[in-house]
């Protein structure tokens, strides 16, 4: 490893912490990042742990990219009805893409729980924390540049290792789904896209009430649409019209297939179709077997609350083959 230089994302937590430490401990010349990507991102919680490994350190501002690239992307998307997964674009965009671009090294590091071996990116050790789902928008020439210390360790294990190296991270909490809201979606979407009243109705076309604005719903959910009756759940959204369309019929939120657009495979080449794989449509979800033909995924059993916008990733056993947009 020697002369091996490794930049670390360093978020100030205990992943990218422990991350780190291991590659300083392998013997790589290690160097910490912290990205500056809003407003309310504070880089001290890194600094200290840099300063306790003795590596060096730098911050990078790197908030007009982010904001444009995910924070925008992902209103524009909400606007226009869809559920979108922000963090898959900030991993393609951000993290992988202009920290490779910005800073000279051999090797970028980060504290995603996921492995890369063989040309084949791998769910981590621990299922639970599992994050390949994230990383389905990556290509070869970045995965071969990409380290992911703690893909084999369990999240109990990062802990044990964190108390080892003496690292000050262990108060810290864990990072929120979406690092950029601290509230919650609604409040966010809120203070940015406004509200915009439209009717909802059922499956009939029978005004049941009046909704807020679209993108305050996602497919499936059943609280908050303040209608009396219930419980109701969304079923769909009518954009043009600007229409929620609920339904009481749970069984009504599932489907067998769904069509995919903006396909990535990891290895770089097309499979043959059709193709018997595992797909996950949001990042809790099981995978669920399935075949894909092309851009149709038609699952052998159906799943609830498919949801345009958001990313189904594919995996056969525990490589993760590739991903899409669902439409």
């Amino acid at each position: 490893m020697d002369n091996k230089k490794v930049i670390v994302a360093l978020s100030g937590g205990v992943d990218s912490a422990v991350a780190a430490a291991l590659l300083k401990k392998q013997g790589y010349q290690v160097a910490g990042v912290f990205l500056k990507l809003w407003p309310s991102f504070n880089e001290k919680q890194a600094q200290r742990v840099a300063k306790k490994l003795g590596i060096e350190f730098r911050v990078l501002n790197l908030r007009k990219k982010f904001k444009k690239k995910v924070v925008d992307y992902f209103l524009k998307n909400y606007k226009l009805g869809l559920t979108p997964n922000p963090c898959v674009v900030c991993n393609k965009e951000i993290k992988f893409g202009l920290l490779f671009k910005e800073i000279k090294a051999d090797y970028i590091a980060t504290g995603h729980y996921a492995r890369f071996q063989r040309g084949k990116l791998l769910m981590a050790k621990d299922k639970n924390k599992d994050q390949s789902y994230f990383l389905w928008k990556l290509n070869q020439k970045i995965l071969r540049r990409a380290l992911f210390p703690i893909g084999d360790y369990a999240k109990s294990e990062v802990r044990k290792l964190a108390r080892k190296f003496k690292l000050p991270v262990l108060d810290v909490p864990e990072s929120q789904e979406i690092c950029f809201i601290q509230t919650n979606i609604a409040d966010f979407l809120k203070k940015y896209l406004k509200t915009k009243s439209g009717r909802i109705v059922d499956r009939e076309g029978r005004v049941l009430g009046e909704h807020q604005g679209l993108w305050f719903y996602t497919i499936g959910e059943r609280k908050g649409i303040g209608i009396a009756g219930g419980p109701y759940y969304v079923l769909d959204k009518d954009v043009k019209k600007n229409i929620l369309v609920v339904t009481k019929n749970e069984n009504d939120l599932y489907k067998k297939a769904l069509i995919v657009k903006n396909i990535n495979w990891i290895s770089g080449k097309c499979p043959r179709f059709p193709l018997k794989i595992k797909a996950k449509i949001r990042y809790r979800h099981n995978p669920a077997p399935a075949v894909i033909q092309r851009n149709r995924i038609i699952f052998d059993k159906p799943q609830r609350a498919i949801t345009p916008g958001q990313s189904v990733v594919f995996y056969r056993g525990q490589e993760l083959l590739g991903g899409g947009i669902i439409i």
